[in-house]
């Protein structure tokens, strides 16, 4: 039987490397405490002295109880000509009092000679004393071989010297670096059994990044190759393109590669732990993320969609609920009968019962895609559409007439917005004035302020999110415009979208509908 694979993340060390990437030590612990829950076996929490975060993040991550996770900090070899016991970095290293320490050293000549600017054999004593300066300090030590597939193929005798002096040392993993991101699968897949073949007693790992768009992929033929530790990040966020992707890469080896690991019994919760991720770096989550992202099984295609609903495996690798995810009906002027079943099935509305008017509603939802409305985002929408369209469901408000006004306050030196809303709701006329920024949020503000005496259940609403895109851009200021909202209650996340030649209008619509919807969701108990 092959042996369990190890999952090392780096997402908190070389993750905050990319751009836009950023965690504060409040959002590192939590992550921290996320991926011991998922089963992750070494979490590199940062480079201590690299910056005060890091350091106050080990600080307090001596007071995390974690229940498998072994935190490790990462940091280069010692300075050449310096002894070990002397060298500031290795001594901070120490003072992150962490069970394991990763450190990486320089297997490329180029590097060696044009970069640190010392020689071969100084090389090879400053990775051996390094890791045995911290070995000998009780520190686990992960062994980085950096730049190691360059170095390999310049000279592939003293890569190997390289990793011979840091198993002198004690480290108890090799790991090999295609730091540049530059390397072919066949390529690493190769130098990996190499290595493991001339290190048969010793465990490999890989670190690879995406500058190729390989990073996944060569992870994986490293995996096939013989290393038993893979590194990656989380949502394959890291300098550059990114590191190897491990919302990609545990899947993959738990689902198709059929490898043993320790996280394979939360495979379930892997697009939850994608998500708090993106959310605690404050990023916005990748949709199209294979595995995870919200489109990763959302059918669109009528041909498509009647197939899954037949045979879901005939369009679907995998069953989403393995990695948390599930599958997705999209709606458009694509769709055929069986994906308005299936959409309308999956927001709660039975169609067995309206045979007769389904055909109807068909040209009805093509005709309002044509006029630059898109449910795929809109689910809301959607099935207030449906209600209207099939239940003759009324809405619970009635717009009488909107007004919205912007103006500059010069003295001030601010712009404001202010809107009034007339509406009908029940036998009452509700008459609201309310200011804010923009227009949206007067708009949204008075909205409220009109319904909440009736629909108290409206406070709860919170928008999180408000795209506009422009249609047709070529008839300019007269161009379709349409918008889409996201809205909260805490609880649920749903999509409202409208469309209109004016701004305000497509808004107006795409508001309505969010607060309709909440009232419906209170109305249903949710």
């Amino acid at each position: 039987m092959s042996q369990a694979i190890q999952i090392y993340d780096t997402t908190l060390r070389d993750g905050t490397q990319g751009e836009g990437v950023s965690f504060t030590v409040a959002a590192k612990l939590r992550v921290a405490e996320k991926l011991d829950q998922f089963g992750i076996d070494y979490i590199e929490g940062g480079w201590p002295g690299s910056n005060p975060r890091d350091l106050a993040f080990f600080e307090e991550a001596k007071k995390l109880k974690l229940h498998h996770a072994k935190i490790a900090a990462f940091g280069s070899t010692r300075r050449a000509s310096l002894p070990a016991e002397e060298d500031p970095q290795l001594k901070l290293l120490l003072e992150a009092d962490t069970p394991v320490v990763t450190i990486f050293g320089k297997t490329w000549l180029l590097h060696i000679t044009e970069i640190l600017r010392t020689t071969a054999e100084e090389n090879l004593k400053m990775i051996e004393d390094s890791v045995r300066f911290l070995t000998e300090n009780g520190r686990e030590v992960i062994y980085d071989a950096e730049h190691f597939f360059d170095g390999y193929c310049d000279d592939p005798d003293y890569a190997l010297q390289t990793l011979e002096a840091a198993k002198r040392g004690g480290a108890i993993n090799l790991t090999l670096c295609d730091t540049n991101g530059g390397k072919l699968v066949s390529e690493v897949e190769a130098i990996v059994g190499k290595v493991c073949a001339h290190f048969p007693d010793t465990l490999v790992g890989v670190h690879c990044h995406n500058d190729s768009g390989l990073g996944v992929a060569v992870s994986l033929a490293g995996i096939d190759a013989g290393a038993t530790l893979v590194q990656g990040t989380m949502n394959g966020v890291g300098e550059r393109n990114g590191n190897a992707n491990l919302t990609t890469i545990i899947p993959n080896l738990v689902l198709k590669m059929k490898r043993e690991m320790n996280c394979k019994s939360q495979l379930s919760k892997l697009r939850d732990l994608s998500l708090f991720v993106d959310e605690m770096a404050n990023r916005s989550h990748d949709m199209k993320a294979p595995f995870v992202g919200a489109s990763a099984f959302a059918h669109k295609g009528g041909v498509h969609a009647d197939a899954a609903a037949k045979v879901k495996e005939s369009y679907e690798h995998i069953e989403p609920e393995l990695v948390g995810n599930r599958t997705r009906v999209l709606v458009s002027d694509m769709s055929g009968r069986s994906s308005v079943m299936m959409k309308a099935k999956e927001v709660g509305v039975d169609l067995d019962a309206h045979p007769d008017e389904l055909r109807e509603f068909l040209g009805k939802l093509k005709e309002l895609e044509y006029k630059g409305y898109e449910y795929e985002a809109a689910d809301a929408s959607f099935k207030l559409l449906l209600n209207r369209y099939l239940n003759g469901k009324k809405d619970d408000v009635e717009l009488i007439g909107y007004r919205v006004m912007v103006g500059h306050q010069t003295a001030m030196n601010r712009t404001v917005s202010e809107a009034t809303v007339q509406l009908k709701v029940g036998d009452e006329i509700h008459h609201t004035v309310a200011e804010s920024n923009g227009p949206v949020g007067a708009l949204d503000a008075a909205l409220r302020k009109a319904i909440a005496p009736v629909f108290p259940e409206i406070s709860e609403v919170e928008l999180i999110d408000f795209k506009v895109r422009i249609l047709d851009s070529q008839h300019g200021t007269d161009a379709i415009i349409r918008v889409q909202i996201e809205s909260t209650d805490g609880k649920e996340i749903w999509g409202t979208v409208g469309a209109s030649d004016n701004i305000i209008e497509a808004t107006w619509e795409a508001l309505i509908d969010s607060v309709e919807y909440k009232i419906l969701l209170h109305s249903e108990g949710k």
